[in-house]
């Protein structure tokens, strides 16, 4: 619901308070500068933006980040007692194939990233067609539970979120 010259608000208040949060400082000069970047940004971009994600259920957004973040905070500790406690020889890593029902360009990117961002896996390829994420995982003795956890945990959110 941009204007021309505000061609997508959120980012240009998602790009002000990132430049804010990185700066370190309340200033005013920082707030014109982040601002100057916000508003600049989408407008040097927009044509690399010629369908803009639509979302379905926004406030699911919250959810989901709040899943990841947990699911984070778990991975790290469950990695750190694979290091720590076992033999690399005794990890039983395997890449596993992780079927898709988003079809969303943004929402396929959001669920590579949150896989990556969790320890212990890792997206490593997308099928050319788009149904599938290959993805690394560490440990993992049943596949099939892992994908299940992913489309349960992740996609199924995503899939709410994105239209």
């Amino acid at each position: 619901m941009g204007t021309r010259l505000l061609p997508q608000p959120a980012l240009t208040l998602v790009i002000t308070g990132v430049w804010m949060a990185l700066a370190n400082s309340v200033s005013l000069g920082n707030a014109v500068l982040g601002l100057a970047l916000g508003l600049a940004v989408p407008l040097l971009t927009q044509a690399y933006w010629p369908d803009r994600p639509r979302f379905r259920k926004p406030w699911r957004i919250v959810d989901f980040a709040l899943v990841v973040l947990w699911d984070i905070v778990v991975s790290n500790i469950q990695v750190a007692w694979l290091i720590l406690f076992r033999r690399g020889d005794s990890l039983r890593s395997q890449f596993i194939r992780v079927p898709l029902d988003l079809t969303n360009p943004e929402a396929i990117t959001i669920l590579a990233g949150t896989i990556t961002m969790t320890p212990g896996t890792v997206s490593a390829d997308l099928s050319a067609d788009g149904t599938a994420i290959l993805v690394h995982c560490l440990e993992t003795d049943d596949p099939e539970a892992t994908v299940t956890a992913i489309k349960q945990r992740y996609e199924r959110r995503l899939m709410e979120i994105f239209a």
